[in-house]
């Protein structure tokens, strides 16, 4: 009797290898370039389109005088690149009373002339910066930044600023409102 011949696979061919790891190589530097350029990307400096929000009092003189006063760039906290100025942020379309600056992860945001904040009730919790008193407001779930209202004023003024950028934005605008609006007694 004869011993059963083995039936095996030869040595695979340089071509085959090669149109088997070809593929699996550009999969790995096209995952590779996908995510070095998330982490790269930087902050948008594009223009930015603000959802809308009531502001009634958004285009009075009381606004025009506190947007005058600011600075062009906001302070801020150092990022990945070094730079610690907040440049402006274009808004298109323009809404009245308000402004942005480009920051990472999502930009700063003032809105004047907004309506009074529900929050603002005798117990709440406010900060006072620079001689403004602020109300920190509620943020939805997952939120990546906070929104202010500057409530000892004859308007009410809401900033909205990511906590990785440091309180730079909040002193800047509080120096602006300060100089500009009288405090309400």
């Amino acid at each position: 009797m004869g011993v059963a011949g083995k039936r095996g696979r030869g040595p695979v061919s340089v071509p085959v290898a090669f149109a088997i790891a070809l593929p699996l190589v550009l999969a790995l530097v096209v995952a590779a370039l996908g995510i070095h350029s998330r982490v790269t990307a930087g902050p948008d400096t594009g223009s930015l389109a603000l959802p809308p929000q009531p502001a009634p009092q958004a285009s009075t003189p009381q606004c025009d005088a506190v947007l005058g006063a600011l600075p062009a760039e906001l302070p801020g906290d150092p990022g990945p690149d070094g730079a610690a100025q907040l440049p402006p942020r274009e808004l298109d379309p323009a809404v009245p009373g308000a402004r942005a600056w480009v920051a990472e992860p999502e930009p700063v945001v003032l809105r004047c002339g907004t309506e009074r904040p529900a929050e603002l009730v005798p117990t709440a919790s406010l900060i006072v910066v620079n001689g403004v008193t602020w109300l920190p407001l509620s943020a939805p779930e997952g939120a990546r930044s906070t929104t202010y209202s500057a409530v000892d004023r004859h308007v009410h003024l809401e900033l909205t600023a990511p906590a990785e950028i440091g309180p730079g934005p909040l002193q800047a605008v509080s120096d602006a409102i300060s100089a500009t609006l009288p405090a309400q007694g």
